[in-house]
């Protein structure tokens, strides 16, 4: 199967956060949060780098949406799997109207939802032939998703850090949900997110 491309939920973060200093931009891009949580100790968040990583918060939950809502229509999933997803689908729209509500709060315009078009580009959707490959899809998204919460937290002041562990907890339990819907094997490892 190719390869489908959860990463662009933390590159949305790292492009959207250009403000960041480049040892967190990296960081964030190479998905290491130790690396990030020790500068991210050291710098005081400003509003506008708040404003700029809420911003690509929300763009991740607009692809969250979208991928639900692609796969509740793309007739490969079985009814129960589509209400899960639809469930999923809500928690994402309950994130979202959040963050734009900080995003409107720090006085920012919240950033707009692509076209569905592009998020079935983005997302690759074409590669899909089951309902393996959308959980698949969703895994990597979720996954993606609360690793990239969870390295956002040093990146933003201290007002909004409850807020994104919040977040990367409701992505790490859908992650969970996936992976036993797969058969994934339980990780043997602890410290499964935040790497």
């Amino acid at each position: 199967m190719t390869e489908l491309r959860w990463a662009s939920r933390r590159t949305l973060i790292v492009a959207a956060g250009q403000t960041l200093t480049g040892v967190t931009a990296a960081a964030l891009l190479g998905g290491c949060a130790h690396a990030a949580m020790a500068q991210g100790s050291a710098m005081a968040a400003e509003p506008s780098q708040d404003l700029q990583v809420l911003n690509a918060a929300i763009a991740l939950e607009h692809e969250g949406i979208a991928a639900y809502q692609i796969a509740a229509g793309s007739g490969l999933l079985q009814p129960a799997v589509v209400q899960v997803g639809i469930a999923f689908k809500g928690h994402h729209e309950g994130h979202r109207d959040a963050l734009i509500a900080a995003v409107r709060t720090l006085g920012g315009t919240p950033v707009e939802a692509k076209t569905t078009d592009e998020y079935v580009r983005d997302l690759n959707v074409a590669s899909l032939r089951n309902q393996a490959d959308v959980l698949r899809l969703a895994l990597r998204l979720e996954t993606g998703a609360a690793n990239a919460y969870l390295s956002l937290i040093p990146s933003l002041s201290a007002d909004y850090h409850q807020t994104a562990g919040r977040l990367a907890g409701d992505e790490a339990y859908h992650a969970a949900v996936l992976a036993n819907a797969l058969g994934e094997p339980i990780p043997s490892m602890p410290f499964i997110f935040g790497a």
